[in-house]
């Protein structure tokens, strides 16, 4: 059975990297933004040192920020390494994606150059993916995506926390955090030029003329796209002013652009997050829509200008396309939530779902009668009002001591069915826990591909024999959980039968049949229990079930 650890780590791994790339925006300037991205190496990426190099106008690189080490910060922060040292580097060792790795073995004949550096002595690795302490990682930061573009500098990492080489999510992890780093230099650099900018059209008279050629130049040309808005009255929040960027990004012209504001644009979902924004240093995350009807996650960071010292005030809207980095971000929570070779929802993501669905409080109690009653719309201080029995008056107050009962959570409880043969027609959330007969068999005999493209299969028909709503998840080996809401007894013994019947048939794997059984235990989910234990109930049922299965065909062979 896979472990759990794994996809918890790479959650958390993944939360902490959303959070860093979302401080990266938030730095006043150029200096803290470099500090930024160092520090988010150090506290996001799990390294222990980190070094921004930042390319200068006359091409070289200077150590712009430290973090990890003082000692490192003192002798490395502010020296230069020449372009063509940097160069040699980038084109020596292994290229993982952007990424360039410079093993130890190799990385000797650099000790000697002018690029700044800091190393120290440790033991030789024990293992061949163990970091030595004279491995190099780079992480370069280009302007466009997949080293396109313009080099604006290299993060050069040290130390991993763990000690081994950064496995392939690690990599990608460092590459997407130098791309958003890359970004938000450039957006850093030009939010420093905008607001030298506004401060010459704050100052005199005689400067504005210049000033304002500077800002439609830093306006029309940025590279994202950029907005101006009235503010305040009533078009406060039309759109007067729109860059090529922007126009480009909405697919719609400049003309149309200014028939709306950007609550026409956003989508109804984000309506709220764009109405908490604040006019000042307000910044959002959110959707705006295409020409074509489609939509695009955009960053919205506002700040307000002045047309004259005392003249009316505009809202400068500066949008950045964040459309790859949500789908990246998506794409690693997929892939920390869902089984790699089945696609179906893992261990750590059926847990979630389950413990969603579940409270401590125990179905059943007085206190649900009390919230029933509020779903009902009903008093239950009412003599006319909920009756639970359908006969006798409901008091509210009753079985709770020292008051009312607890206010209506807004909480759908869940209650199990009677256990018995008999249904009683309560329904309740069925946990079906399956695990395959046979397919140990065919692992050992086949070889592991043949196993794997028999779960492959045996999980599409799982999800073909659920409904849209249900949720089918691999647990781990050849073990399933589907999980069913609003069944009865009957109803969930019925799906048992059917997807059992659904994995029986013949699977053909490279031109040979070979089949699997399937053993289902039901369990039921209700309130007061946890994840743990309704698995674990419906783990047992499922080994009561095959043994009693094991027996009747041993019968029937006798």
């Amino acid at each position: 059975m896979e472990t759990e650890s794994e996809p918890y780590v790479r959650l958390a791994t993944l939360r902490q990297l959303h959070q860093v790339v979302a401080e990266l925006n938030t730095a006043r300037s150029l200096a803290d933004t470099l500090q930024t991205v160092a520090d988010g190496v150090i506290t996001g990426l799990g390294y222990e040192l980190a070094a921004v190099n930042l390319v200068r106008p006359d091409g070289d690189l200077v150590v712009a920020a430290v973090a990890g080490s003082a000692g490192a910060e003192a002798l490395m922060a502010g020296r230069v390494g020449s372009r063509a040292s940097w160069e040699r580097r980038l084109s020596m060792g292994e290229r993982w994606g952007d990424l360039c790795f410079i093993s130890h073995t190799e990385g000797w004949v650099l000790d000697d150059d002018d690029v700044p550096q800091w190393h120290t002595a440790g033991p030789t690795p024990r293992f061949p993916d163990e970091w030595h302490p004279m491995d190099r990682l780079f992480a370069p930061m280009y302007t466009a995506a997949n080293g396109g573009g313009e080099l604006l500098g290299v993060i050069s990492v040290d130390r991993p926390r763990n000690g081994r080489r950064p496995g392939a999510w690690g990599q990608e992890a460092l590459q997407m955090y130098a791309f958003q780093s890359a970004i938000a230099i450039s957006n850093a650099r030009l939010r420093a030029n905008m607001q030298r900018a506004l401060v010459r059209l704050e100052r005199e008279q005689q400067a504005l003329r210049a000033s304002e050629e500077s800002f439609r130049q830093a306006f029309e040309y940025a590279p994202s796209g950029m907005a101006v808005a009235e503010m305040g009255g009533d078009q406060h929040g039309r759109l007067l002013r729109t860059n090529d960027a922007l126009c480009r990004l909405l697919g719609r012209p400049a003309s149309g652009m200014r028939r709306y504001s950007f609550s026409d644009l956003v989508h109804p979902e984000d309506i709220g997050t764009l109405l908490r924004t604040s006019a000042e240093g307000g910044r959002a995350e959110l959707r705006l829509a295409r020409r074509d009807g489609t939509y695009v996650w955009v960053s919205l960071r506002n700040s307000v200008v002045a047309d004259t010292a005392d003249g009316p005030r505009f809202l400068l809207t500066h949008v950045e396309d964040i459309e790859e980095r949500k789908r990246h971000e998506l794409q690693l929570a997929h892939r920390a939530s869902h089984d790699s070779l089945t696609g179906l929802p893992n261990s750590a993501e059926l847990r979630a779902r389950l413990g969603a669905r579940l409270c401590s409080r125990p179905a059943g109690s007085m206190a649900d009668a009390y919230a029933s009653s509020a779903v009902l719309g009903t008093d239950p201080h009412d003599p006319h009002g909920f009756r639970p029995d359908g006969n006798e008056p409901f008091d509210g107050l009753d079985g709770f001591e020292g008051g009312p009962p607890p206010p209506f959570d807004h909480h759908v409880h869940l209650v199990a069915p009677a256990d018995g043969p008999a249904d009683d027609g309560s329904k309740g959330l069925a946990v079906l826990f399956c695990d395959l007969d046979g397919f140990k068999s065919i692992n050992d005999r086949f070889g592991h591909n043949t196993g794997d493209a028999v779960l492959i299969e045996v999980a599409r028909r799982l999800t073909s024999g659920v409904r849209d709503g249900d949720t089918v998840a691999r647990l781990g080996g050849d073990e399933f959980v589907v999980l069913a809401d609003g069944l009865g007894t009957a109803d969930a013994q019925d799906l048992a039968v059917r997807l059992r019947n659904a994995i029986i048939p013949p699977i053909r794997v490279e031109g040979r049949a070979v089949r699997v059984g399937a053993s289902f235990g039901i369990g039921w989910a209700s309130c007061g229990m946890s994840a743990e234990e309704v698995l674990e109930s419906a783990d047992q049922r499922m080994y009561v079930e095959k043994r009693s299965r094991s027996k009747a065909n041993r019968r029937a062979a006798g």
